[in-house]
């Protein structure tokens, strides 16, 4: 990793980091990962907390290389985090990938240097590299997010945010007075996951999480054994990025009321019973435009709710009979046992939305209603800064600003949701303004990551040294992305889909909504109309460097996996 010899530095060694290392090798790349983490899986490594699940099914939820899926079979269809956490050693060792990472080594920043075209990458435990390409495969859940809460720091229990759970020791919560603030995903998961073994759990909810049944069961080998044989596996593969959300199931194009009350009714029936997101995924085309269908779905879901929390108070404080925002306005997570956790006498939830919280007190929480809530743990299931999974990086392009400021005061810019203007040669993955949040992680990244290296490779080929998106290009991506959002619920709520689960951030869509599908054909014919949108420089650095590690181009190109859409 010498000045002269690293072509590309990736930060990160989740999905799209180790896909982004595995392409790159292919092409002769001198290619290096820095991982603040102790070892790879990204989000499955850091989030080690009781019942951390994915709530995508498999195999949608792996790597589509056939050197990984035939060897490897899942033990359910909705893995768990310590069997998460064994596939990615089992891809590490498979593809022999940890040689080319530096792990517990956190970015502290990146600095463009337009005399040599070249980026300055500088850690906190003082590595300094000078990449020509800077991919940045941080996700979008990895910066926790903690409110600003009066006397936290006095708190003399044990406290920790879901996201930075103790890998090193165990957080003993049996026979605890447990509180719980948040009731996104993790918090659901685990509350579900805790709940019946704590003294006491006190749950403190802002806003009602409308999460759908997961549906879990068990697989066996032998049935996922047949379907590679039946030749299913690559054919999954395909779909997957054909569909609208990166899953096997196509959105519903019926409008809502193109069917009659019974119809919408065994339709809704067969969808929650599928699980997964298939009630969001298969229900009817506009339940996000039509408040009547948006009403329907919301009240289908309420009656669930109802059906399974015995006390009537607690059930209307979890789905109220008014909605506190439209149905599938925000993230909504899988559970199994969650809304049985309430009919646990010693489980008591808090409407923070009526009786905020007041203070946390060395003892516990205090809420406005004037119930001190005496607790020996304290999780803060808070969530995440969206956009501060890169911007925690200074990373700082032609002129100096670093991109903290810049969508600090100006608000979120992208094109394509894969780069930024002003700021050459860096690009990331699985972040603001992609499909991000609507669609299955890895079927994102492999399709951000595929186009990411046939540029660079494109680059090579061509004696290009430097690519960024035009201004313009810019407007009017964030103009794409506004529009595809505008028909559907998600800025009627305030959350981390439109940014507003952190005070002081301009209000607005972080995510395409308009389907992976639609977003592959639009980053492959940008890539057919030689990169339109973007600035390609043939401006040599001063110290030239064979980008290509001695192969040909035409060699290198050929070795490129196409983007299908």
């Amino acid at each position: 990793m010498t000045d002269t010899s690293l072509d590309t530095l990736i930060v990160g060694s989740g999905f799209a980091g180790i896909l982004q290392l595995y392409q790159l090798r292919k092409l002769g790349h001198s290619v290096h990962v820095f991982d603040a983490a102790g070892d790879t899986g990204g989000t499955w490594w850091w989030n080690c907390y009781p019942g951390a699940r994915v709530d995508s099914d498999v195999p949608l939820y792996e790597f589509s290389l056939p050197e990984l899926w035939n060897d490897w079979t899942w033990s359910e269809r909705f893995p768990g985090q310590k069997e998460l956490r064994k596939y990615f050693e089992y891809v590490s060792e498979r593809l022999d990938i940890r040689k080319d990472i530096s792990f517990n080594t956190r970015v502290a920043s990146a600095t463009w240097d337009a005399t040599t075209d070249r980026w300055e990458v500088v850690t906190e435990n003082g590595k300094t590299v000078h990449p020509r390409f800077l991919v940045l495969c941080t996700g979008f859940s990895s910066t926790p997010y903690i409110p600003p809460f009066k006397g936290l720091e006095t708190f003399k229990g044990v406290c920790h945010h879901t996201a930075r759970w103790p890998r090193d020791k165990e957080v003993e919560v049996k026979g605890k007075r447990v509180g719980v603030i948040g009731t996104g995903a993790s918090g659901v998961q685990i509350i579900q996951e805790i709940g019946r073994e704590v003294k006491h759990l006190s749950v403190f909810q802002r806003t009602p999480n409308y999460a759908l049944a997961m549906q879990q069961r068990k697989l066996t080998a032998e049935e996922q054994v047949q379907k590679k044989e039946e030749g299913l596996y690559p054919i999954i593969y395909r779909r997957r990025l054909q569909t609208h959300g990166g899953f096997l199931q196509e959105i519903n194009t019926k409008s809502f009321f193109s069917a009659t009350p019974e119809e919408r009714r065994l339709h809704y029936e067969h969808m929650w019973n599928r699980g997964g997101f298939s009630f969001i995924i298969g229900n009817y085309r506009d339940y996000g435009s039509n408040d009547e269908a948006n009403n329907e779905a919301y009240e289908f879901w309420r009656q669930k709710v109802h059906a399974r929390v015995k006390d009537s108070a607690k059930a209307e404080i979890l789905a109220p009979k008014v909605p506190p925002h439209p149905f599938g306005a925000k993230r909504q997570c899988l559970e199994q046992t969650y809304y049985e956790v309430y009919n646990e006498p010693h489980v008591t939830i808090t409407d923070l939305s009526k009786y905020p919280i007041e203070e946390i007190t060395p003892t516990g929480v205090k809420t406005a209603d004037g119930v001190h809530h005496e607790l020996d743990v304290l999780v803060l299931a808070t969530g995440f800064d969206i956009t501060g999974t890169i911007t925690q990086i200074d990373v700082r392009g032609r002129d100096g600003k670093s991109l903290k400021e810049k969508w600090d005061l100006e608000g979120v810019y992208t094109n394509l949701g894969i780069t930024v203007a002003n700021f050459p040669n860096m690009f990331y993955t699985y972040g603001p303004q992609a499909p991000t949040a609507f669609s299955n992680g890895p079927t994102c990244t492999e399709i951000q990551c595929t186009w990411i290296t046939e540029c660079i490779s494109y680059m090579i080929k061509n004696s290009l040294t430097c690519i960024e998106p035009t201004v313009e290009a810019q407007e009017d991506w964030y103009q794409q992305v506004w529009n595809a959002s505008k028909d559907g619920p998600w800025m009627k709520a305030k959350g981390w889909y439109n940014n507003g689960n952190v005070p002081g951030r301009r209000l607005q869509p972080l995510n395409y909504t308009g389907g992976t599908a639609a977003y592959a054909t639009m980053l492959k014919e940008t890539a057919q109309k030689g990169y339109q949108g973007f600035t390609l420089s043939t401006k040599l650095p001063t110290k030239q460097v064979d980008l290509s590690g001695g192969k040909a181009a035409n060699e290198v190109q050929s070795s490129m996996i196409s983007i299908e859409a």
